[in-house]
């Protein structure tokens, strides 16, 4: 029985340290946008803000253009988690809130990298967030603070 407990705690202790190194390698994402866009860094609140769509102009007055993947999306769930620090629903009950009081509408939505990084670069005031390996000089890293 002692046997039996401790190879599986040894389980447990590999696959959470399995885990952690798996999310650690997680390539970073990077907030991106329109060559065009002035601003150059953003913090955590108005980067919520922008993708909540609670803040719909960049600060010289440029309407924002927001794109996201879809909820089931990895990447948005990533994205919403670590760099807005809320879930994906939270999000998308906002938008929802905001479309059925016609108050607002929700973000454009893409499938893939590629896509993410053709929309952003060819609609000025765009934003979105890319992985490293999908940046490239059409679109333009703001950094967040």
């Amino acid at each position: 029985m002692a046997l039996l407990t401790v190879t599986t705690f040894i389980v447990l202790v590999g696959f959470t340290f399995a885990t952690t190194n798996a999310i650690a390698r997680e390539a970073p994402l990077f907030l991106v946008a329109h060559p065009d866009v002035t601003t150059h860094w953003l913090n955590r609140d108005t980067t919520r803000a922008i993708f909540a769509m609670r803040q719909r102009t960049w600060p010289d007055g440029q309407a924002v253009r927001v794109f996201v993947f879809s909820n089931n999306n990895p990447l948005h769930a990533r994205f919403t988690k670590e760099q807005l620090a809320v879930y994906p629903h939270q999000l998308q009950l906002a938008w929802d809130r905001m479309v059925f009081s016609g108050t607002g509408q929700a973000p454009n939505r893409v499938n893939d990298q590629e896509e993410m990084r053709e929309r952003v670069a060819s609609t000025p005031g765009a934003i979105g967030y890319l992985e490293r390996e999908y940046l490239d000089d059409s679109v333009q890293v703001i950094s967040m603070e």
